[in-house]
């Protein structure tokens, strides 16, 4: 309850406070109503989490973990869709953290600094995968409503000093102000926050993969020094929606009462009912819904859900799983997570013994995260397609248990680019855009309100391509 009141506190403060975002045209930047860091930081940490879930609803189609029950769904078929809510709840979040940084340098905050510093990385890093360069340099302190864009291979580079600023702010000692019940993830614990910062450090070198400046050693150093089990794992399990309810428990109601959202997709139910690989993966009922017949039936995405009703004869998000339940984690970035980039990147040094141990420890890692029974996650893990040994560890066994392990999260979407949605059986979406020649969706366009206000500076892209790290 105390949370709860923090946030409604902060919700408060900061719908009164200024906006010094370059999005709002109505603030007097001369005329500053400051919301204290307290207020801030628990907004920030929330609103960090429900970006999270805002874009896992959109990528989530494009991996293949959903699918529309109606047909040609533009998200499904990847149409162009600006998204400018999305846009706006991920500047609206960096633009309260930059007033953050500047409260804490002045007040001495050393811990409200080191956090801020490690959510802008997060929520930059989010926006950067989705549309790559981006304004910046220019768009927190009303400089201008027209900023210039900077480069997103550049923009990169500020993710990795902010993450490396983060950690030193939060190793200080004596901070004037310490985090407390604000901290939605950690509830103040700043070597959780460290060692979030070195997973993330980790996730966003993994993305580099496909450039010159890759280095895997770099990866693994900073695995070294993040995550140490799934007690670590940076998440947020208070809501003040409406309902104070986990957002993904309200789409599985909305389709219970037939308005009707995104449905498990085909793909994904055969990756994992024995139709693809052969074998059964006992986490299917921790992550979706049986159909009235008992039996798991996916989407096929663009198809949408033909002759079927309405409800009851496709497999949907139920509110007694662990993704959808009312109480249910949002994941940010996992233990399980770090493990399976660990496995990469092990492979990518050449280091099998220690990529094979990694990719055992992320399958189980995600296997009890969900509550599956150990008995079922014994069986799993004896069965040889699934424990190949380390002599055999592929990249393409790495991917496709994080795919799995990564359900509904929008880091899912990164690794399909990297990997060029090499997974078994992966194929376009019915009705697909034909825009993009029978190609996947790499990209998004720019929101409607950038096109609208910031055009001259807005780059022309199309949804076709590549983001720097996956050309």
């Amino acid at each position: 309850m105390r949370k709860l009141n923090i946030l409604c506190i902060a919700a408060l403060l900061i719908f009164t406070a200024s906006c010094e975002d370059y999005l709002d045209i109505n603030t007097d930047p001369n005329n500053p109503t400051v919301a204290p860091l307290s207020g801030l930081l628990a907004n920030a940490t929330l609103e960090t989490a429900n970006n999270v879930f805002d874009i896992g609803g959109t990528t989530s189609f494009y991996v293949q973990y959903l699918a529309s029950p109606n047909a040609s769904s533009s998200t499904d078929i990847h149409d162009e869709v600006p998204y400018d809510n999305t846009w706006f709840n991920l500047y609206n979040v960096m633009t309260d953290l930059s007033d953050i940084e500047v409260l804490a340098e002045e007040s001495g905050a050393t811990e409200y600094l080191g956090a801020a510093k490690v959510l802008k990385a997060l929520n930059l890093g989010m926006t950067v995968d989705l549309w790559g360069n981006l304004p910046y340099s220019e768009a927190f302190f009303a400089q201008t409503l027209t900023p210039s864009y900077d480069d997103a291979e550049n923009l990169y580079q500020e993710i990795f000093t902010l993450l490396d600023d983060g950690i030193v702010a939060l190793g200080q000692e004596n901070s004037a102000i310490v985090i407390g019940d604000d901290d939605f993830f950690f509830g103040g614990d700043t070597e959780a926050w460290i060692k979030m910062a070195y997973a993330l450090k980790a996730r966003y070198l993994l993305h580099l993969s496909e450039t010159g400046s890759y280095d895997p050693q770099a990866v693994l150093a900073a695995i070294d020094n993040g995550f140490e089990s799934s007690e670590d794992d940076a998440q947020v399990t208070s809501y003040a929606n409406t309902l104070q309810r986990n957002p993904w428990a309200q789409e599985a109601i909305d389709n219970e009462n037939l308005l009707l959202g995104g449905w498990i997709s085909e793909q994904l139910v055969e990756a994992m009912d024995g139709t693809t690989y052969g074998y059964v993966d006992p986490r299917m009922p921790f992550m979706f819904g049986l159909t009235d017949d008992s039996v798991y039936v996916g989407t096929p995405n663009g198809a949408g859900r033909g002759d079927a009703p309405e409800q009851g004869a496709r497999s949907t998000l139920v509110t007694d799983t662990y993704y959808a339940a009312e109480d249910a984690p949002l994941l940010v970035i996992t233990y399980f997570e770090q493990k399976f980039i660990e496995a990469e990147a092990a492979l990518d040094a050449g280091d099998q013994s220690r990529a094979y141990n990694a990719y055992i420890e992320g399958i189980t890692a995600h296997l009890n995260k969900l509550g599956v029974e150990e008995a079922e996650i014994e069986a799993y893990l004896a069965n040889p397609e699934v424990s190949v040994g380390a002599a055999n560890l592929s990249i393409q066994d790495v991917f496709k248990e994080k795919y799995i392990s990564m359900f509904l999260h929008p880091e899912a979407w990164t690794d399909a680019r990297r990997f060029d949605y090499q997974y078994e059986n992966m194929t376009l979406p019915a009705n697909h855009n034909p825009n993009l020649n029978g190609e996947f969706i790499k990209r998004l366009i720019y929101p409607d309100s950038e096109t609208t206000r910031n055009g001259q500076n807005v780059p022309a892209v199309s949804l076709g391509d590549p983001l720097f790290w996956d050309e």
